[in-house]
């Protein structure tokens, strides 16, 4: 049966109807609302954004007369900065954009001080600052976070006056506390710094003088002084003094990264290997005088040499290091060169590369320990073949740690030729004998000479060399076991001394201390001296070239420790490799310097013009 509307039922439903439309009105009015929200923060973003860049170009002085350099404090810029910003004033400069490379290996840890590669220590030249730098033209030093500095005449004190205007990424100022805390923190034998430690032990003490006034005081002269004092990554004090508290927790630690830098890491605490990449972005509080160029530093990690090359094909990543057996191949490839400029140079700072012979292993001396067996392992290790066949002529022999052009090198050495007659006698007269007749060396208790020599699994080159080597120490009938290793992996056995040999390369410099790599005392606590290697009289000439200031009287020292090394080979030094770079078009600002090309040169002189620019966030 049906029921009528009454009176009382048309009230309430009006009612309903009434409130209906009321929440129908009232989320059309929040829908505007967060629409206008939205349009708002975009804006505003929008406006950071142009706020950000236009900060950056003031600041690089785009907007100001090319004969009145002008930072923010009114200030001349500096001359650590006048080659960034002579890059701004170029008709098509424009700030953005990635800067995206690629590494060849994961990264163990990028935590200053824990980490001990080339790879890390990229990533944290972007993040942390020293007081001094060197002028890729003149190779002069110049102020960075120091304004200026004095030596005394007796070359034990320096003195560095700060910049007032720095302050780390965080907001924090940096003063001469956040220095005399640097030195302290590495000298804290808790802290897991021997490398370090090893150089700094030659300063006595580092004392704030005001709150920007900071004072070395060297223990006796050293040639290198103003470099090691002036050239130590400052660290924010209030970031890292609380793991002094638990320094195991900072020995462990992956991702420990915050410093003045034109980058920062989005958390300075987080980053773990499990990531991959290791991602900067612009440190929008950067105290310099010229901004850094891009918004964001990116690292893949692409271990394969085949899947790095065709990620550069594709535009992928800006730069790729190619190898020698593949170079002439792609500078006749028209994708390739359409869209690159190739580079081939041998910087004068290049690093070397070698065969390091472990002397000590386990608390008792190996067969590498007798001079006469790693003699003998020289003359097997035909460098000139593993030039010309693997290399391919792109390199040069290396002698010793002492680049051939310096003043350091004794020019009369020269690099031992091949000799298998030479290499059979020395291990005779060293007791190693073919005395079964079975084609392979036997000492005077029977043990075969055979060693696995370690090397980096992802370098095609190095496989290739290896197995080439293999091949020539057999003709001497000695055993060797190619041994390829995952980088972390190598790092740590390194440190634990837990091979047999080892090839590797160091980095260099304009002047290079021997110190780290084969001074005694560095065989103990993780030292660089890994290798085990001891002789008192080079100990000697080291200590002395290294106290000694005047230039003429200290290279004649490098020349006689230089003839102790080629007499002893501790190393069998292998080559100095060239550079063989691709870079992409996009980049713009490429120029050579006595340092090698300027790429990704800091503080940074590569920008990619607003057309060419692929990253916009």
């Amino acid at each position: 049966m049906q029921r009528k509307l009454t009176g009382q039922d048309w009230v309430i439903f009006s009612l309903l109807s009434l409130l209906i439309v009321l929440l129908i009105m009232t989320m059309y009015q929040i829908d505007r609302q967060w629409l206008k929200l939205s349009e708002m923060q975009t804006a505003l973003s929008e406006q950071a954004g142009m706020i950000r860049e236009l900060r950056g170009t003031l600041l690089a002085g785009k907007l100001q007369s090319t004969e009145k350099y002008a930072s923010s404090a009114n200030r001349p810029i500096a001359a650590a900065f006048k080659r960034a910003y002579e890059a701004t004033l170029q008709p098509g400069y424009a700030p953005g954009d990635w800067s995206v490379e690629a590494f060849s290996t994961n990264i163990k840890t990028i935590t200053p001080l824990i980490s001990t590669d080339a790879y890390a220590a990229n990533v944290q030249s972007y993040v942390l600052e020293s007081l001094i730098t060197r002028n890729p033209d003149s190779l002069e030093w110049e102020g960075m976070l120091a304004r200026d500095w004095s030596v005394s005449d007796d070359g034990l004190t320096i003195r560095f006056r700060l910049r007032d205007d720095v302050s780390f990424s965080d907001g924090k100022p940096l003063t001469a506390e956040d220095v005399v805390f640097t030195f302290n923190f590495i000298m804290n034998e808790a802290i897991q710094a021997p490398r370090d430690r090893a150089y700094l032990q030659k300063i006595s003490s580092v004392k704030a003088n005001g709150k920007y006034e900071v004072v070395f005081q060297f223990k006796e002269p050293y040639f290198e002084a103003l470099s090691l004092a002036g050239g130590m990554a400052i660290l924010p004090k209030h970031f890292y003094q609380p793991f002094l508290q638990n320094p195991h927790s900072f020995n462990e630690s992956k991702g420990l990264l915050l410093g003045s830098g034109p980058y920062r890491l989005d958390d300075p605490k987080t980053w773990t290997p499990d990531k991959g990449n290791i991602e900067l972005v612009r440190n929008e509080r950067y105290w310099g005088d010229v901004q850094p160029p891009y918004q964001r530093v990116l690292w893949k990690v692409i271990q394969n040499d085949s899947a790095r090359l065709t990620t550069y094909r594709n535009g992928d990543i800006d730069s790729y290091s190619a190898r020698p057996v593949e170079y002439q191949t792609l500078k006749q490839d028209a994708q390739m060169m359409d869209k690159s400029r190739n580079f081939e140079y041998m910087p004068p700072v290049v690093g070397y590369t070698y065969i390091g012979w472990n002397e000590m292993r386990g608390g008792k001396p190996t067969r590498f320990a007798d001079r006469r067996v790693r003699l003998a392992m020289t003359y097997l290790t035909d460098v000139d073949r593993i030039i010309k066949d693997v290399f391919l002529g792109y390199a040069e022999p290396a002698i010793s740690p002492f680049n051939s052009t310096g003043k350091q090198h004794d020019a009369s050495l020269r690099p031992y030729p091949f000799d298998l007659n030479k290499a059979v006698a020395l291990l005779k007269e060293a007791g190693y004998e073919d005395r079964d007749r079975d084609g392979v060396l036997e000492d005077r208790a029977g043990q075969v000479f055979e060693f696995k020599l370690t090397y980096f699994e992802a370098n095609e080159d190095t496989k290739r060399m290896v197995l080439l080597l293999k091949d020539l120490y057999a003709r001497a009938g000695i055993k060797m076991i190619p041994f390829p290793q995952e980088w972390p992996v190598m790092l740590e056995n390194l440190n634990k001394k837990d091979f047999d040999a080892i090839t590797l390369g160091w980095t260099s410099g304009i002047e290079t201390d021997l110190f780290q790599n084969f001074h005694s005392s560095q065989t103990l606590n993780n030292g660089d001296n890994f290798i085990g290697y001891k002789n008192p009289a080079l100990d000697k000439l080291v200590d002395e070239a290294r106290r000694t200031v005047d230039e003429s009287k200290r290279m004649p020292l490098w020349r006689q420790a230089e003839q102790l090394l080629y007499q002893d080979q501790p190393y069998t030094f292998l080559m100095r490799r060239k550079t063989l770079l691709f870079v992409d078009k996009r980049i713009h600002n490429l120029q050579m310097t006595r340092l090698g090309l300027n790429f990704g040169l800091l503080p940074l002189e590569n920008y990619v013009p607003l057309a060419l620019q692929k990253y916009r966030q």
